[in-house]
């Protein structure tokens, strides 16, 4: 009866080993861990919105857990599932400007609190799946309901000098990225994938221009009006869940010695 508990103690821990370095290989999956009000998941027949650089995109969370923010997830698509090659991710945290500090009525980003550029090939991509999607650029307003079916996930994992986060806080996300078409290069448009998951206040938008203060905008879908919120997903740090499924590991040799 012993041996029998031994081997299913053991196992339970490479299992759990398994799962933390599936982890640490940086995708991110439905039912895994997360610390932000909710994952807000991709509308799989919803808009990409146009976030090349010099536009930015940026949307709100609510922290439910203190500790590093070190791991980004977000979706996007390709115009007309162009190929593409990414070339950078420019990652900043706000915080929060809400409502009713803003003469215009909305929620926005106040001031930075960190910001990175993480080179392409330190993002991981992935296709996540398909459906019927529009794409949308808010500064000409240019709506095209059917332009692409491919979705795909990037997971930026272990950013170096995190934020820490504090419960119970407000902040914003706003991303841009760089990309050429491939492999043989030339242009192409990403955008940032809408989400069904509604939290606070709509997602907003602006150009950086060096040396003037951001005007942040509105998001909303120029069909209905409504509010638009981003596809994207804030996560505890593999290197985090990998230490807890060695520990387990190492309490059940500990007790196999015993």
């Amino acid at each position: 009866m012993r041996a029998m508990r031994t081997s299913l103690m053991v196992a339970v821990a490479a299992v759990l080993v398994g799962l933390a370095a599936q982890v640490v290989l940086a995708d991110w999956n439905l039912g895994d861990p997360f610390k932000m009000h909710k994952p807000q998941l991709p509308d799989m027949n919803g808009l990409d919105v146009n976030f090349m650089s010099p536009k930015i995109l940026a949307d709100d969370w609510q922290c439910t857990e203190t500790g590093k923010v070190s791991d980004v997830h977000f979706w996007f698509s390709s115009r007309q599932d162009q190929p593409f090659i990414l070339q950078n991710v420019h990652l900043s945290i706000h915080k929060d400007i809400p409502a009713s500090e803003n003469p215009l009525g909305y929620s926005m980003p106040g001031p930075v609190l960190g910001q990175w550029d993480i080179p392409g090939e330190m993002v991981q991509v992935r296709r996540w799946g398909e459906g019927q999607q529009g794409w949308f650029d808010p500064n000409t307003q240019e709506l095209i309901p059917q332009d692409h079916f491919n979705v795909w996930q990037a997971n930026i994992v272990r950013i170096p000098d995190p934020f820490i986060q504090e419960r119970g806080t407000i902040y914003w996300l706003d991303v841009s990225v760089n990309a050429i078409g491939g492999p043989a290069g030339g242009p192409v448009a990403l955008g940032w994938k809408t989400s069904l998951d509604h939290f606070n206040d709509d997602a907003t938008w602006t150009d950086f221009i060096a040396g003037t203060n951001m005007e942040w905008q509105e998001l909303r879908d120029p069909r209905s009006g409504e509010s638009l919120d981003m596809a994207f997903v804030i996560t505890p740090e593999p290197a985090t869940l990998a230490l807890m499924g060695l520990g387990v590991a190492g309490l059940v040799a500990r007790r196999r010695r015993k």
